[in-house]
């Protein structure tokens, strides 16, 4: 078994169960360092116990490539398959199938952990025919937002990237944050030249109610609007926070009329709209995105949580935006923004 592809899928398995990043970052580390070297390198250190001189290469890592050198599958990745075979959430498995795509991730460019390509080439694994990168936009700082300059230059980065991965389509966006007043977090010009644009609330999300709701309305009714990402801003779990209240009826009408997707955020710590929130936005008649909001690889196959809600709360397959074909989204996100 190839060394570096055993730690990279070691380290995809850890990510998608949720295990602490740094026990991801170490196998991916080992790759990075292991992928430096050719297999003469490999196969000498292997054979003389020096694999853990290499910086970035410990005990555990080091097992792995000795395994894999050795033409088994790792112990620790064998156990790390076997665990990942059980389903990670009951049901939505026919929606899960019908899915071409995911409308939310990030890369290293922002607040991810991992390269563009390394993104992209994951989705391809998963099966997907496209996906869209949406890293921050400029005024979340903490995320290291895009400035308008390397938004730019990261659209010339997936232009090549797209040449080597055709028929597969890296599609370019961006969570653009919303502004307290409704506006949107970056150049109308440079919103038009993406593919897709989810808007989400990031700050002041415990803002008044009233304020909240025409806040949402005004960002949902922009031409540059195509998704509303995790609408209530609410994390579960060990670092909590309620979420953000807001009149959910007007805000999916205006969804609804606008053809602005509600997203179904698929990260555990969201599980963004809750049960009775997504229950309104079917009822609205909006359209939906099933989007892992991934920052790593392996958390790009967390779409099945969103899809397992999504069947529960009788979400149509056809209104579905991922179910779409590339060429469909963007003449559905074309003529929302009039280009």
């Amino acid at each position: 078994m190839d060394p570096v592809e055993a730690l990279r899928r070691t380290a995809f398995l850890l990510e998608r169960s949720r295990a602490a990043t740094y026990r991801v970052k170490a196998f991916r580390t080992a790759a990075d360092a292991i992928s430096g070297m050719d297999g003469e390198e490999v196969a000498e250190r292997v054979a003389h116990g020096s694999l853990e001189a290499v910086r970035g290469i410990g005990p555990k890592t080091a097992k792995v490539v000795r395994e894999a050198v050795g033409g088994a599958t790792p112990g620790y990745l064998a156990s790390l398959e076997e665990e990942a075979s059980a389903p990670l959430a009951s049901g939505g498995e026919a929606l899960l199938a019908a899915l071409r795509g995911d409308c939310h991730m990030h890369s290293d460019w922002s607040d991810g952990g991992s390269p563009i390509a390394e993104m992209g080439r994951t989705a391809i694994d998963l099966g997907h025919a496209w996906a869209v990168l949406t890293d921050h936009s400029p005024r979340l700082t903490v995320a290291n937002g895009l400035s308008t300059a390397r938004l730019l230059d990261q659209l010339a980065v997936v232009a090549e990237l797209n040449e080597q991965w055709a028929p597969f389509r890296l599609l370019t966006g961006i969570e653009c944050d919303i502004l307290a007043d409704g506006s949107l977090d970056q150049d109308p010009e440079v919103l038009e030249r993406l593919d897709v644009v989810v808007v989400s609330v990031h700050s002041k999300l415990r803002m008044d109610r009233a304020a909240m709701t025409e806040r949402m309305l005004a960002a949902v009714r922009s031409p540059h609007a195509d998704i509303l990402g995790h609408c209530t801003g609410r994390l579960l779990g060990g670092r909590t926070r309620p979420r953000s209240e807001f009149d959910a009826e007007r805000v999916f009408a205006a969804c609804a009329e606008a053809g602005t997707a509600v997203e179904i955020n698929c990260r555990p710590e969201r599980l963004d709209p809750p049960r009775g929130l997504l229950r309104q936005a079917v009822a609205s008649g909006a359209l939906f995105s099933i989007d892992t909001d991934a920052h790593a690889p392996g958390q790009l196959d967390w779409q099945v949580y969103g899809c397992a809600r999504a069947q529960e709360c009788g979400v149509p397959v056809e209104r579905v935006v991922n179910a779409w074909s590339a060429n469909r989204l963007m003449e559905w996100t074309g003529r929302k923004s009039g280009s």
